[in-house]
């Protein structure tokens, strides 16, 4: 299935995400998925597995994927999950606008859309019993938009509040972009993503130039 935008997210206006936690009538298994908002809409802040020690997969933007109906890609995030010693998994994005192909994502950053995003990525990393497991996992799709390495720097700042730990699965491509989950092997392994910041610095610099 393929999500194109209707149309940019200001114009189409977005729950907060407070109100997106409020559930409605969807019908899924509660107790086995975390999904927010809980029905299918224009943007996602979150979509996963319930457990008691999850890994965070952070992709750039959701496409069509819902509970009991995942893509691809977090088919694959689920596999090398479960492969590293997590009981679960919660795919979060860089940003919220569902677009099957990032190349339909909005030119320009809608910073209430962002500002309620980094309030789903607090709330979810303080669900944590222990110090949260975060798995860059974008790969070049980062290019795509020059305010995607920003969007990274402020979840970077809430994951240090949290003590977060970063990490990468498979070997890293020449520009220094962690590797996509779609075509990893089910049991890559990770490896800390000591140099994030950064890496996240000069993609930004280079977006200046």
């Amino acid at each position: 299935m393929r999500h194109v935008p209707s149309s940019d997210t200001a114009q189409a206006g977005v729950l907060s995400f407070e109100e997106a936690l409020i559930p409605t009538a969807a019908d899924f298994d509660r107790g086995r998925w975390l999904y927010v908002p809980d029905h299918y809409s224009e943007y996602r802040y979150l979509l996963g597995t319930r457990g008691k020690h999850p890994l965070v997969c952070i992709g750039i933007n959701p496409s069509t994927a819902i509970p009991d109906r995942l893509d691809n890609t977090l088919k694959s995030a689920e596999r090398i999950a479960l492969h590293n010693g997590y009981d679960s998994f919660v795919m979060f994005n860089v940003y919220a606008q569902r677009a099957t192909d990032p190349d339909d994502m909005e030119r320009e950053m809608n910073p209430v859309l962002h500002a309620e995003n980094m309030k789903a990525f607090s709330w979810l990393l303080a669900q944590f019993p222990s110090v949260p497991d975060l798995w860059a996992a974008w790969g070049a799709i980062i290019e795509k938009r020059s305010y995607l390495p920003g969007c990274v720097l402020d979840m970077a700042s809430i994951g240090q509040h949290f003590g977060a730990r970063w990490f990468t699965a498979g070997t890293r491509s020449k520009a220094g972009h962690p590797h996509h989950p779609l075509y990893l092997k089910k049991d890559s392994s990770l490896d800390p993503f000591t140099d994030l910041t950064d890496y996240l610095h000069s993609l930004e610099e280079k977006f200046r130039r």
